[in-house]
């Protein structure tokens, strides 16, 4: 039996959108042509970057624990900070970031910090929701962190000795922090692209439907992919504006914080080294989950839109050049899309350039393939009982996919 009986069970519906599907006939799994341009370029440092395949052949796969002799609680995030050491660290939604050794019999995990004091898990979205770590951490030792309290969102910066790893709280540094209207819709993941800026995912501020309008709102912060600078400050602020960022100086009172907006709850976004592209999946309301290539300044639609359907039209939309997701799958397939990334490892050749993602309520894992945005091709590779909030890649660039009931898995081609 699916593992989403005990995901109803104890009410812990993380990423699923606030309403029931409706009855409405929903159309299967389908091809949205996108007329993107070419994205940001951007890409993660520990991603290869290999030649993209000509084909897209899918073989066998099986789902195989990663560390046999770990399990963490409410897991959210896997991450390495590129320092060489053949470390990962694990990000647990109650406040807790472990480390220990990226061996498949790892034995140990050890605490490296533990916030489960400042954050608030009032709704079930909140938490401790996200970790990036300073492209130079092993020279200076920072890392940022996403979390909510009882006052709403806050980004932080703390500093670890970067050989040892021991971190103190007092060494907090607050970058950022907003209200939240409502407990769910909290976005929440941060990384760091290859020009250094740090990005952060926000969500519409909650509700059901952007009851605010907060996604299509420029003055807002909500509903957001934001692009920032940690090594510097604009106006006094504890970080700067890149010069770039498609509202920089603009004198309309927008966010010049935001790179691309009309989003309603992006859970995980990430880069993609050979071609140049931010993947970004968002989870939808009633009917359909996207993925989207961000570009700097674009509007994805929601609330007007919900992937390629009418959510909330008005009359002025017909003056928008919105955004069309690059694929859309309805909620006969799974309800709460949990974003990947592009593979480029070296232990599932069939799967070397595809972005791989899954869904949160269905436990189903998919790889899709592109040469270009207009030529898709999307296979299921596994049906799973996992609950998938999120995934990650280690210093090799192999995928670990993180069950939110609290272990790691990795993919294996079986032929």
């Amino acid at each position: 039996m699916k593992i989403i009986l005990l995901f109803l069970l104890f009410s812990l519906p993380l990423l699923v959108s606030c309403e029931s599907s409706t009855d409405e006939e929903m159309t299967s799994s389908s091809q949205v042509e996108s007329s993107n341009e070419s994205a940001e370029k951007t890409s993660e440092s520990q991603i290869q970057s290999d030649a993209v395949s000509e084909e897209f052949e899918p073989a066998t796969y099986e789902i195989r624990e990663a560390y046999v002799n770990l399990t963490f609680e409410q897991p959210l995030f896997f991450t390495a900070a590129s320092d060489q050491s053949n470390t990962v660290f694990v990000v647990e939604r109650t406040g807790k970031i472990y480390a220990f050794e990226n061996l498949p019999d790892a034995a140990e995990k050890e605490l490296f910090i533990d916030l489960s004091n400042k954050i608030s898990l009032a709704g079930n979205e909140m938490g401790l929701l996200g970790l990036a770590f300073h492209p130079e951490f092993s020279e200076n030792g920072y890392f940022y962190v996403n979390y909510t309290n009882a006052q709403g969102t806050k980004l932080s910066r703390f500093e670890a000795d970067p050989l040892t790893y021991e971190t103190a709280l007092d060494s907090e540094m607050t970058l950022m922090e907003f209200p939240q209207p409502y407990t769910n819709h909290n976005g929440g993941h941060i990384a760091f692209g290859p020009d250094g800026y740090l990005y952060v995912g926000t969500g519409d501020g909650g509700g059901s439907g952007d009851p605010q309008d907060n996604a299509q709102s420029l003055d807002e912060i909500y509903g957001k992919l934001l692009r920032i600078d940690v090594d510097n400050s604009t106006n006094g602020l504890p970080y700067g504006i890149p010069e770039d960022n498609p509202f920089a100086g603009n004198d309309q009172g927008y966010r010049e914080e935001i790179f691309a907006y009309g989003l309603r709850n992006p859970w995980k976004f990430s880069f993609d080294a050979q071609r140049e592209w931010i993947w970004l999946a968002d989870v939808g309301q009633n009917a359909m989950e996207e993925i989207n290539l961000i570009e700097t300044g674009k509007n994805y639609g929601w609330r007007l839109m919900e992937g390629t359907m009418e959510y909330a039209p008005e009359d002025s939309m017909e003056e928008l050049d919105l955004e069309e997701p690059i694929w859309e799958y309805d909620h006969s397939e799974g309800q709460s899309i949990t974003g990947g990334y592009v593979y480029n490892g070296e232990d599932n050749s069939s799967l070397k350039g595809t972005y791989i993602y899954g869904d949160f309520v269905s436990g189903k894992l998919w790889a899709l393939w592109m040469t270009d945005k207009e030529s898709v091709d999307n296979a299921e590779i596994a049906d799973t009982d996992l609950m998938i909030s999120s995934f990650g890649l280690d210093e090799k660039g192999e995928l670990i996919i993180v069950d939110f009931n609290g272990k790691l898995y990795r993919l294996q081609e079986t032929n």
